[in-house]
């Protein structure tokens, strides 16, 4: 094929793409419940956890090891539970199977509601990050351009994540399972209890989960330090694995 006509043949694919990023992002922000929700889960944890002294922090130190991890929270929420559910329940009622028909590939639609998670999630940090400021949080030296690596990388592992549920599982089994994954991660993953609170070898275990290597990347990049090797493999892994896995197994039915 000539690098024309390869042109040619690209170009439908990312109209396709962006057509469907665009009907995607409406339909999010026509959700207003789940939105809602998506919002004000970080939000109220964050003043919670920031003004009830249950972990042994206090004031700035309290809202300084908090925002980040309830960044990294609020991409889970986003990318894997909301994206899930509202996608099992788009297959479950048809929506899905009348887009097998038209000239959208799989692919195409799994990377256009990707897409729109990204777009909800510049949001979701601009009101955290306002939060934050309002609770004490003061930034030194902060690494953009880390920290937007890191929250794309998370965000395409748990999306990956949530539409290998929603394509394969049935709607109301995917609500329990991506409700019941967001618990065990918001509970063991680093986001609210520091992992050092867990015995040694869980504390291994716990290190290989992706909300565990986003957290501490989001957490090194708003400190303005540096941060190499395991957290960054640990969520390339996911990144790589998790969407290869829903193209695989994801079905419009």
């Amino acid at each position: 094929m000539t690098t024309e006509a390869a042109a040619i043949g690209a170009a439908p694919r990312s109209r396709r793409i962006r057509a469907q990023f665009g009907i995607e992002l409406l339909l999010t922000l026509r959700r207003s419940e789940s939105l809602l929700l998506t919002f004000a889960i970080p939000v109220g944890l964050l003043v919670f956890f920031t003004k009830v002294d249950l972990l042994g922090l206090k004031g700035d130190e309290a809202v300084n090891f908090l925002y980040p991890g309830i960044v990294a929270l609020a991409v889970l929420s986003t990318a894997m539970v909301s994206l899930a559910i509202a996608t099992g329940f788009e297959r479950s009622t048809g929506v899905l199977k009348r887009l097998a028909v038209t000239p959208l590939q799989r692919g195409e639609l799994l990377v256009a509601k990707t897409m729109s998670i990204v777009a909800i999630e510049v949001l979701q940090v601009i009101v955290l990050t306002a939060e934050a400021f309002a609770l004490g949080w003061r930034p030194d030296g902060v690494r953009f351009g880390v920290l937007a690596l890191a929250i794309v990388l998370g965000t395409i592992a748990f999306a990956g994540l949530g539409l290998l549920l929603a394509g394969t599982l049935p709607a109301l089994t995917t609500l329990a399972a991506a409700n019941g994954l967001y618990l065990v991660l918001l509970l063991l993953g680093g986001v609210i209890i520091p992992i050092d609170h867990f015995p040694g070898g869980f504390q291994r275990v716990i290190e290989l989960l992706p909300v565990t290597a986003l957290s501490e990347l989001v957490r090194s990049a708003l400190q303005g330090t540096a941060t190499v090797g395991r957290p960054w493999i640990v969520l390339a892994v996911w990144t790589l694995v998790s969407p290869v896995l829903a193209a695989r197994f994801f079905r419009w039915e």
